[in-house]
């Protein structure tokens, strides 16, 4: 009896590899046509798998509903494949279910759902849920208004890099909400999202470069940062972006009133050679 329940336990392990390679076959060929951009075979690859549970499958079926690559672009069926994803503990997928309660996206907009499903990715450690989370406690967008939790997850998501957390936190510490009021903390936290190419980033230091805050006073600096975002094409649906943009171009002509020409070169061969790290 116990040689036959080795050999069934062998057996077991033996089907359950195999069917894992067979899986592993048809999921690297779909990432791989997706790679390429063959959109149209990377859906048809994932589907049946994403209809067998595959989690990332279906993940990635709801990515394709959402953008409308390889197929017409379904917004319910996006959120109804992300959220069987989610439902599996995709943190991924549940960031992206969140967003879609956030914005009405395929679903009624909910933020209290949103909220919940950022919490199950950001205890997951996603950056971009955490991130999201800190926006809805800054908001009070599904939950009580709480500074002290944004700057809280602001910083987790920020400390891996997320660059839009990372501007979060310098207005955090640059406005002393959540955490002490601290210029030289905002400075810091504003270049790392500026070097990024963050917008709210690179305006807020060009600003803090203006009026000397946290940082010796430099209108070339200055100058540098806020032209970065005043010349940065903003599609006009982007309603934020299009306001920085404003805010940058009369920032940019204020401190230009109190530099030299020279001054005004230099700035602009700055602006000019910057790229992002």
């Amino acid at each position: 009896m116990g040689k036959l329940t080795k050999a069934g336990i062998l057996a077991l392990a033996l089907s359950l590899s195999l069917a894992a390679l067979v899986a592993a076959g048809p999921r690297e060929d779909a990432a791989a046509a997706y790679r390429r951009g063959d959109y149209g075979v990377a859906f048809r690859l994932w589907r049946p798998l994403a209809e067998q549970g595959d989690a990332r499958a279906q993940a990635e079926l709801g990515w394709m509903y959402n953008t409308g690559e390889g197929v017409a672009q379904n917004r319910v069926q996006a959120a109804s494949w992300y959220r069987k994803a989610a439902d599996q503990g995709l943190a991924d997928a549940q960031t992206h279910l969140g967003l879609m309660y956030q914005y009405a996206q395929g679903v009624p907009q909910d933020y209290v759902q949103a909220v919940s499903w950022f919490g199950k990715a950001a205890d997951q450690g996603e950056p971009v849920a955490q991130y999201s989370l800190g926006y809805m406690y800054q908001y009070a967008q599904g939950t009580t208004q709480d500074y002290v939790q944004a700057a809280r997850w602001y910083r987790k998501a920020a400390d891996q890099g997320d660059a839009l957390a990372q501007a979060a936190l310098g207005s955090r510490y640059e406005y002393g909400q959540g955490v002490p009021q601290d210029d030289v903390q905002a400075v810091s936290w504003y270049r790392k999202a500026a070097d990024q190419g963050d917008l709210r980033g690179q305006l807020s230091l060009g600003l803090m470069y203006e009026h000397g805050r946290g940082i010796t006073r430099d209108y070339v600096q200055a100058y540098k940062w806020v032209n970065l975002v005043a010349v940065h094409f903003v599609p006009p649906s982007d309603r934020s972006g299009t306001l920085q943009r404003e805010i940058a171009v009369s920032a940019r002509d204020e401190i230009a009133a109190k530099m030299t020409p020279a001054q005004v070169a230099e700035a602009e061969r700055l602006a000019r050679d910057w790229k992002p790290k």
